[in-house]
């Protein structure tokens, strides 16, 4: 009885429009009862785990046995590549912005210049080799690759327990993003510290591009199977956003065995077609019966409603994914011969994806969560390897797989799980939703700040997430 008076408070507090659309919804319900009941049950037969496979991306034919080396590496450079750096600067062609646009036709020239500027006259490229040379990196091949990775462990603390991770970056980004939420894991003070391995994906930054077609996220996870394995460890912690998310998602699928537990930055959403709409339809309005939280609605609705918070705010935010998805190399080997180019197609995504508000400012927001400094580092990593063009077909090798239906789409994430929903991300993804997924869920962290690029905005809060969740799993 109590149900029913809370559901008759409900439906007066509502306008007639309200009402109306929650009656709609509501005369499906009976309907999406057995079809969730069904929808679980028939997930629950899904399998447990992806085929581990093989390949080779090497040049040439994959030969009798594989060099396993694990050989130093560090970044270098030469006053060539920098003057040709300048050269090309100075030969910039510039197009006026509209007036009043902000970042809403993308990066706003007049801000493009002051960018530039300090790219030609301040940024010191040795200088920043140095610091990216303070950790200890190295290379080895996998499946005909080299395969770039940092490699930092901590300083030995009496009593402290030290566990090996791994972190996976994305697109637009690098390694680099990592260099400031690294001395939090591995130099922390805590009962508890991380062995930390970064590695490149194949065809970002440091490591070989894959010479053959088909290298996607399932590629990626078990070329970092192999990397672990080869590196003597045989349980792991993963940490992910971004195609990061994916990669790690796919190796807690493809070897469990070797997963104590996976936290991810970017959440995604498997369930699909009628629980989906019903939550939506019925969310905003009765949060409680459709399993979302208060701040589930703010975050899924905002002031705008799900459509133009989600669906519009999608379109507008995926052409670059469209172009990657189908032409890659057409677009790309315009921003591969141009800096300048590079800089304002890399760059905007760190301005749009940090906070979709900052469109609207002439500067994109940019040095309220970064130094230019460190954005033109990740931006010199892309220059200077030549792999913004292998990094963008990425996107196209891994469209293939999901038109195909790939099996990982079908299989479930059974290691503990560890999941942090910056508020800034480009879709919100509740808990409700992320359980269709991944079914051992230890915590869900609403984060109070932060966009798509977690640890390279936010690093402590990511560290302090990733912390909690470690010692949930360990029970410490």
């Amino acid at each position: 009885m109590q149900t029913i008076e809370v559901l008759k408070q409900a439906l007066s507090s509502l306008d007639p429009t309200q009402q109306q659309q929650l009656l709609v919804a509501g005369s499906a319900v009976a309907v999406g009862g057995l079809l969730t009941c069904y929808y679980w049950v028939y997930q629950g037969t899904k399998t447990k785990r992806i085929p581990i496979g093989d390949g080779w991306w090497g040049a040439g034919e994959k030969p009798q046995s594989e060099d396993e080396k694990v050989f130093p590496f560090q970044v270098q450079t030469s006053d060539e590549e920098i003057q040709d750096l300048y050269d090309r600067i100075d030969r910039t062609r510039y197009t006026e912005p509209l007036k009043d646009t902000g970042f809403q036709y993308g990066f706003n020239s007049t801000y493009l210049k002051k960018v530039v500027s300090h790219w030609r006259h301040q940024f010191n490229w040795k200088k920043q080799i140095a610091i990216l040379n303070k950790y200890p990196q190295f290379k080895t091949n996998i499946e005909g690759l080299d395969v770039h990775f940092i490699h930092v462990r901590p300083p030995h603390r009496e009593g402290q327990r030290v566990l090996p991770l791994m972190l996976v970056h994305g697109w637009p980004g690098s390694v680099y993003e990592f260099y400031r939420i690294l001395p939090l894991l591995t130099n922390s003070l805590d009962s508890l510290a991380f062995e930390v391995i970064c590695p490149s994906i194949p065809g970002y930054g440091f490591s070989e591009a894959p010479h053959k077609q088909g290298f996607d996220t399932l590629a990626a996870a078990r070329v970092f199977h192999k990397l672990m394995e080869r590196l003597g460890f045989s349980d792991y912690y993963l940490q992910g956003g971004d195609w990061g998310s994916i990669i790690t998602t796919n190796m807690a699928q493809m070897k469990p065995e070797c997963v104590k537990g996976l936290h991810l930055n970017m959440l995604t959403n498997k369930m699909r077609g009628f629980g989906v709409l019903f939550s939506i339809l019925i969310g905003r309005y009765l949060p409680w019966l459709v399993g979302f939280t208060r701040e589930d609605v703010r975050r899924l609705f905002g002031s705008v409603g799900f459509m133009e918070r989600n669906f519009y705010e999608i379109i507008r935010e995926t052409g670059y994914l469209h172009i990657q998805g189908t032409k890659p190399d057409s677009a790309g080997y315009g921003v591969n011969d141009s800096p300048v180019g590079l800089a304002a197609y890399i760059l905007e995504k760190f301005s749009t994806w940090t906070d979709f508000n900052n469109r609207d400012l002439e500067d994109g927001g940019l040095e309220r969560k970064f130094t230019l400094d460190d954005l033109l580092t990740n931006i010199m990593i892309y220059w200077t390897t030549g792999s913004i063009v292998s990094s963008m077909r990425f996107y196209k090798e891994n469209l293939k797989t999901n038109i195909d239906n790939r099996l990982d789409n079908n299989t479930g994430v059974y290691v503990p799980t560890g999941l942090a929903a910056f508020p800034n991300e480009l879709m919100h993804v509740p808990q409700l939703w992320a359980r269709a997924k991944f079914r051992n869920i230890y915590s869900y962290s609403y984060m109070p700040r932060g966009g798509h690029f977690a640890a390279f905005e936010e690093p402590q809060l990511l560290a302090d997430d990733l912390l909690q969740f470690v010692k949930k799993v360990e029970k410490l």
